[in-house]
């Protein structure tokens, strides 16, 4: 199943790469038709609002009775504010991706894929930014743990730690594609 997955997000990032626009505000409905094309094929309840509750190790998230409400507040709020991403700063980009990514892994919309649909959000985000595709490999180890650590402390609306997440994917995006291109 894994492997499916993973194929069919590889297939529909290049589609919504061609058809994601520079000036595009995100919304809710296109967030979960980007769910629906990637898991669609796979599963009956793709690109639909979760209605059992879930949870991660001991933290939980939002229950699943609240997510619509949610939603439409995340829609009204930093998908409004934050897309189209034409931030020129590294810092404001990394924040717009913090706080866009953060509220969205908070909500946990979907029964499966969110953390996928979220960092594929963040990298259409970017490359409205100007930036290339953004890399996420670094995140692993005590990268990881910071990072779960970070979408706690959004809860409180302290997004600092997953700016700093998003600055530190961006300087390797930027790192990456510099090597790639005086290759």
């Amino acid at each position: 199943m894994e492997l499916e997955e993973s194929e069919a997000l590889l297939a529909i990032t290049q589609r919504l790469i061609d058809e994601v626009t520079v000036d595009q505000c995100f919304t809710t409905s296109d967030i979960c038709g980007m769910h629906r094309k990637w898991l669609g094929g796979i599963y009956e309840w793709a690109g639909e609002y979760r209605n059992v509750n879930i949870s991660k190790g001991e933290f939980m998230f939002a229950a699943a009775t609240q997510v619509p409400r949610l939603m439409q507040q995340f829609e009204r709020g930093p998908l409004r504010n934050y897309t189209p991403c034409n931030m020129t700063s590294i810092e404001d980009q990394a924040a717009a991706l913090a706080i866009v990514h953060a509220e969205f892994i908070l909500v946990h919309p979907f029964r499966e894929g969110n953390g996928r649909c979220g960092r594929l959000l963040a990298m259409l985000m970017g490359l409205q930014a100007g930036l290339p595709a953004l890399d996420f490999g670094g995140i692993r180890g005590a990268k990881k743990q910071a990072y779960i650590a970070s979408v706690h402390s959004a809860m409180d609306r302290d997004y600092g730690p997953m700016t700093a997440i998003f600055r530190e994917v961006i300087a390797r995006t930027l790192t990456r594609s510099a090597k790639n291109v005086s290759v």
